[in-house]
This record gives C-alpha cells, sequence and structure tokens, in this order.
C-alpha cells in the first residue's frame, strides 16, 4: 500500500497480429464525442526504458511486412515475478517464430533485477530456453514450497517449468501429467484453487485447431478478407478450441477434469485471455474468458467441483448490442468502489471496448458509453490494465494496441500497423476521459503490442503469503478502507492480455497516511489489519497478520 510510488507498465510487445478478415467479428461500436477536458493535472509520466535497462531480445512472431498465416498473428504475453525470492521483480518475455526460414530465432526469455535499476538475461542458467510459438503465461506456487513456478501456453505443447528454489526451473510437463496427446493452440491460462483445497489447479483456453501444413492463404476463402483486401484467413474457418481444467492432486501431478467439472460442455469459443476472480462474491473463484469472433464465457463456480457457463444471461458474452465481439484482453478490479469486481474487455478495430459493471453477484451492465469510455475505435486493443497510475486513490485504465496486418496500410492508411497505447483518467464519478498526450512518451510513441504487465519496482505495495491456502496468495481479496474511499482487489495468475502482473497489491492513498486493510483469503478465511501507515511495502501472511520483508520465504 502506498501513498506515493513509481510505477512502471511492462510494455512488453509482440511484433505480430490477430488475424480476422471476413473472418472475424465486424461489430461497429460508433464512438461518442469527447467531454469536454476536466483540466485536472495528471501526476505519472511514462517512459519506454526497456532498453536502457537491459531488456534487449528482440520478440519475434512471424514476418515483419506480411503475415500469411493465423499462427503468426496472436502475438505472446509476458510477466512480472520474483521468481528468486529476492523482494525485487523480474521480467519474464514470451516469444514466438519465424516461418519462411524455418529456424528459431529467439526464445522466452528470464530476466533478473540487478537491484540498481538493470536487468540481466538469465535464461540459460535457469533452463528456460525453449524456442517456439509461446503464447500465454501464469504463474503460481502449484506445489506449495515457497517459489513461485511457471506455466507457459503453445501452439504445439504447453510446458510447466517447476522452481528448484536455486534460480533454476526444471521442465516437469510429462511427470505432472500435462503432457498432451497431440499438439495444440493453448492461449489463456490461470492458475486458481477452485476447490479450495489450498492447491492450486489449472485453467488453459485452447484457441483454434490450427495445421499449418494445409492452412489456407491470403484471399483463398471468404474468411481470408479484410475490407476487400486479402490477408490471412481466420479465426472463423477454422474449428474452435476446447478449454481445459486440470485438478491439482497435491503429489505434483494434475488430472484433466475438463469433463467432469463442465468445462469441456461449454459452447465452442476463439478463446484469449483468462481471468479467475470472485464475480459473484460467494468466496469460490470463477472464470471469465475473452473469447476472438466467439461470445465470450463466464464459469461461475458451482462449490461442488463443476461451473456453469452463464455469460450471456449475465450480458458480459455480446456486445450491449447483443453482437458477437473480437474480445482480446482483460482487466478486472472495482472501478467505481462498490466492493464488486467490474470487467474491462478490450476489442478488435472499429469496435469500441467493453466496461461491464458488476452490481453484485455476478449481475453485470454494459457501461462502456456512460463511463466515457466510447471515444476511439481506430485500433486493436490488446493487454490492459486497471491501475492507479497517478496513485490518487482511482483506478484508471491503461492498454496497449496494434492494428493486425501490416499490408493492409499501405492501401488503407486508416488501419496503421502500429499505433499510441491509451489512457483514461478515472473521473471518480463513474467515468473516464482519454488522455493520451498526458501520460508521456510511453504512451504517444506508436508500437504493435500485445501483452503488457504492470509491477511496482519501489517495492511499496502488498505481498501475499497463503498457509492454509495456496502459498502465492491467488485468489485472495483484499479491501484497503481510508476515510475518503474503499478499494478492492483480487490477486490474479493471468489479465492483460495473456500476461501475469506482479503479485503485490497496490493501493494508492491520496493523502490518506493510514488505512485498515481486510483480507478474504482463498478459503474464505477473513483478517482484518487496522491503522495500517502509508508508504510501505506489507507483507500479510495468512493467520499471522503482518510479517518482515525479508523476502518472500
Amino acid at each position: 500500500m502506498n501513498s506515493r510510488r513509481s510505477f512502471l507498465a511492462g510494455l512488453l510487445a509482440s511484433f505480430a497480429s490477430s488475424s480476422f478478415g471476413q473472418g472475424v467479428a465486424t461489430h461497429k461500436g460508433a464512438v461518442l464525442p469527447r467531454s469536454k477536458p476536466s483540466g485536472l493535472p495528471f501526476g505519472a509520466m511514462l517512459t519506454d526504458v526497456a532498453r536502457t535497462v537491459g531488456l534487449i531480445q528482440p520478440c519475434f512472431y512471424g514476418e515483419v511486412s506480411r503475415k500469411t498465416y493465423l499462427l503468426e498473428t496472436i502475438g505472446c504475453g509476458c510477466a512480472f515475478l520474483d521468481f528468486d525470492n529476492d523482494g525485487w521483480l523480474d521480467v519474464l518475455l514470451l516469444s514466438g517464430n519465424r516461418i519462411t526460414n524455418g529456424t528459431n530465432e529467439t526464445s522466452t526469455r528470464l530476466y533478473r533485477n540487478n537491484r540498481d535499476g538493470s536487468f540481466s538475461d538469465v535464461t540459460e542458467h535457469a533452463g528456460l530456453s525453449h524456442a517456439g510459438w509461446a503464447c500465454g503465461v501464469c504463474v503460481g506456487d502449484y506445489n506449495n514450497d515457497g517459489f513461485d513456478d511457471i506455466f507457459v501456453s503453445y501452439y504445439g505443447q504447453n510446458l510447466l517449468y517447476r522452481n528448484n528454489g536455486d534460480g533454476t526451473f526444471t521442465n516437469v510437463t510429462k511427470q505432472a501429467g500435462l503432457l498432451d496427446s497431440h499438439d495444440r493452440w493453448g492461449s489463456g491460462c490461470v492458475f486458481l484453487d477452485y476447490n479450495r483445497d489450498g492447491l492450486l489447479d489449472l485453467f488453459v483456453a485452447n484457441y483454434a485447431v490450427f495445421d499449418l501444413a494445409h492452412a489456407p492463404k491470403p484471399g483463398e476463402k471468404p474468411t481470408c478478407f479484410f475490407s476487400g483486401l486479402p490477408v490471412n484467413c481466420g479465426p472463423r474457418g477454422f474449428p474452435h478450441g476446447q478449454h481445459s481444467l486440470f485438478r491439482n492432486n497435491g503429489d505434483g501431478t494434475f488430472t484433466d477434469v475438463s469433463v467432469a467439472s463442465g468445462i469441456a460442455g461449454a459452447r465452442s469459443s476463439f478463446g484469449l485471455t483468462a481471468v479467475a476472480a470472485d464475480f459473484d462474491d460467494d468466496d469460490w473463484p470463477d472464470i471469465y474468458l475473452a473469447c476472438d469472433s466467439t461470445p465470450s464465457l463466464l464459469f461461475l463456480n458451482n462449490h461442488d467441483g463443476t461451473f456453469r457457463e452463464e455469460a450471456a444471461i449475465r450480458s458480459v458474452a455480446y456486445s450491449e448490442d447483443g453482437e458477437e465481439q473480437a474480445g482480446m484482453g482483460l482487466a478486472v478490479g472495482d472501478y467505481n468502489f462498490d466492493g464488486h469486481l467490474d470487467i474491462f474487455k478490450t476489442n478488435f478495430s472499429d469496435d469500441i471496448p467493453n466496461l461491464y459493471r458488476n452490481s453484485g453477484r455476478a449481475n453485470f451492465d454494459d457501461v462502456t458509453r456512460q463511463a466515457g469510455l466510447a471515444v476511439d475505435n481506430r485500433f486493436v486493443s490488446w493487454g490492459a490494465g486497471m491501475v492507479d497510475l497517478d496513485n490518487n486513490g482511482l483506478p484508471d485504465l491503461f492498454v496497449v494496441t496494434g492494428h493486425v496486418y501490416p499490408e493492409v496500410e499501405k492501401q488503407l492508411p486508416k488501419y496503421p500497423f502500429k499505433s499510441p497505447r491509451l489512457l483514461f483518467r478515472n473521473l471518480g464519478n463513474g467515468r473516464y476521459e482519454e488522455l493520451i498526450d498526458l501520460g508521456g512518451p510511453g504512451v504517444t510513441e506508436p508500437h504493435s503490442s500485445r501483452g503488457c504487465a504492470f509491477g511496482d519496482f519501489d517495492n511499496d505495495g502488498d505481498k501475499l503469503v497463503g498457509t492454509q491456502s495456496n502459498r502465492s496468495g491467488i485468489g485472495s481479496r483484499v479491501t484497503v478502507k481510508t476515510e475518503a474511499a474503499t478499494q478492492t482487489q483480487e490477486l490474479h495468475s493471468q489479465s492483460s492480455f495473456l500476461s501475469c502482473n506482479d503479485f503485490r497489491l497496490h493501493f494508492g492513498l491520496g493523502a490518506a497516511s493510514k488505512a485498515e486493510v481486510r483480507v478474504r483469503w482463498p478459503n474464505g478465511v477473513r483478517q482484518t489489519i487496522g491503522s495500517v501507515s502509508a508508504n510501505q511495502l506489507v507483507t500479510i501472511k495468512e493467520g499471522r497478520g503482518i510479517v518482515p520483508n525479508a523476502g518472500w520465504k
């Protein structure tokens, strides 16, 4: 928790693009005029410091000037994590491959924080060097040994890396029972304790069934055009992916319970980013999945090892006028301070995003227009975060963008491949205002971005350590109360676009010097700590309260 901090949004882009010709949901979201600017100052300036601090490995995802196949287009995520438990955030950057030369030019990279404002590439030493088409990442301590492990989804075979606690990882995918019998296109993934037994289970979305050797090329089918121009085909025209849920057995292995849990019975979809959170306020984790060109999915937890899919009746499956959208990324938080978790979903160009306001018990309303967010539909939007960038106690919205067909820009300049990020200031009255010009060069400089992660390099937030619950604290809900407002956040294993944020929760307190902190742990146990001072990092241990910050063991 803090009242002053510097914030670094990980603008970790994959230079890829998502394929949508007439194979994409073509919902047109009309924009509204921008409201008169508030004139309020904005106390945050974002600057891209990646190369300066040592994050220098490029991210490849297909060809640069033209994307021939759907595989080249979706891109990948990134993660902030503290893999060595030294209390400083490290960075994991996923990457893809090339099509034409058939060589593996790059790999997923792990950068260790040197604690002096720089990072060192420790990929080889850590045992994480693996070339392929990486897609999503989620982080969590699945074996409860005190060190966070890494799961990476791929086009091909997904990988589970066990953290050995000595700066290295071991690929335990096969031993854990997660090696698939055939290649799949893994996308969103999330660790969660769906049965509240203190062990992290694993949900994995699969995007589409895709065979590169037999994939159609641009213009060969009706689903291979965009605005009349031939482009790579899909996702429509390809079979949908089927999503999976794996139960943690507590012995280092997982069991596929996709059918028994009801996950496999949901309608088919092109699933992308997944978030696990308690949307209906019943103390059990639910799952929301942003879907591309198909209705998004909301799995509500039945408390008996099963889920029911209710996105349509809860008003989070479609646009406000009932049409399918090309959903990409997600940000979850309580933007209006009513104690319920709201959902912000990014979409394709010519459409507006969705802000689904939760009025309680997972009853949602699309308030995008009322909130002032329907002011721009020029860009394809991807990763997003509901974060308090200027530390005034109000969660803002940050979105990375980038169009998908580099070859289209030459003939249709209104669809530039590279575009600025989007920044919306929370005005505190249920409305936002766009602030592209006030956020600094990290916002205005054009890129074609995908994943983004958010982290605190000043170590002044809240860190949760479970004892009876999972050691990562994933699924914990934290409420911070001051005289001015009551803020609510949950700890998630994935959000944004296929990415993972800092596990330390950050609360901007504005002018407040103290706050009351309430924690609802994943097992439902409540814990309250009164009169916690601002301007500090607080580690809260389940059953004990505030403990020293000497690493996260």
